[in-house]
């Protein structure tokens, strides 16, 4: 498996996109848990403490990404900032585009999936499926250019369902190029799963802009979205 190694304190700094009063945006890397696991091993909230920037406590995740999963995460810098932004990502109030990579692509340009989802079963705990009885999930799309086999799209979940844009891909016969659960991409080692969290806009005060982050594509989707005609911005 393709695990990356605990971030240092300057890396994890290195990988700030956004710093303000009540929070933080960083680049999470692919590949690396957000959450220290049972067994242990690297995560990214071992690394938090190098984040503190002056405060008492180090910042905690408002919202999570999967481990293969990589770009914009939003930190709570303290417990009031914390709280404020768990309600906004609770009731849809942040904005939230993801590049992906699909085997195949849509016909059309731009669309909107209304499939609910439900878990697989009780052993695959955050496993997803459609399911007509489960819960309201919707995810608009739309092509931000094409290649040989592959389209490059960014993807808006209006829902935040767990694996909601993978489950989505895939049940609309183009899975997610990498994706070892509901796609083709193998259950080890290369290629990565080409998903990765672009840009995030978060309504944090009443009386002042959204702030917009945007993180770098990552390396591992380089190769693809050229070949689908992005320009290296």
């Amino acid at each position: 498996m393709l695990d990356v190694p605990q971030l240092t304190s300057d890396e994890i700094l290195g990988r700030v996109l956004h710093r303000d009063g009540l929070m933080l945006v960083i680049d999470k890397p692919a590949g690396l848990p957000v959450h220290r696991g049972p067994k242990g091993g690297p995560n990214l909230e071992d690394s938090f403490d190098a984040l503190r920037f002056g405060l008492p406590r180090p910042p905690v995740l408002a919202h999570r990404l999967d481990k293969d999963t990589s770009g914009c995460l939003v930190l709570g810098r303290h417990r009031k900032a914390t709280a404020s932004l768990g309600l906004l990502f609770k009731h849809g109030k942040i904005g939230k585009t993801y590049w992906t990579v699909v085997e195949g692509g849509p016909a059309e340009d731009e669309g909107t999936i209304d499939m609910p989802l439900g878990r697989l079963n009780a052993e695959r705990g955050w496993w997803q499926k459609p399911d007509l009885e489960g819960q309201k999930a919707i995810t608009n799309w739309k092509v931000l250019g094409r290649g040989d086999g592959f389209t490059w799209l960014a993807m808006e979940p209006v829902t935040g369902r767990t694996h909601q844009l993978r489950v989505h891909a895939a049940a609309s016969g183009w899975p997610i190029y990498g994706d070892n659960i509901y796609g083709n991409g193998p259950r080890f080692g290369e290629p990565r799963l080409h998903l990765h969290s672009r840009e995030i806009v978060v309504p944090i005060s009443r009386n002042k802009e959204p702030v917009r982050v945007v993180a770098p594509a990552p390396p591992h989707m380089h190769e693809k979205l050229r070949a689908c005609g992005w320009s290296g911005e």
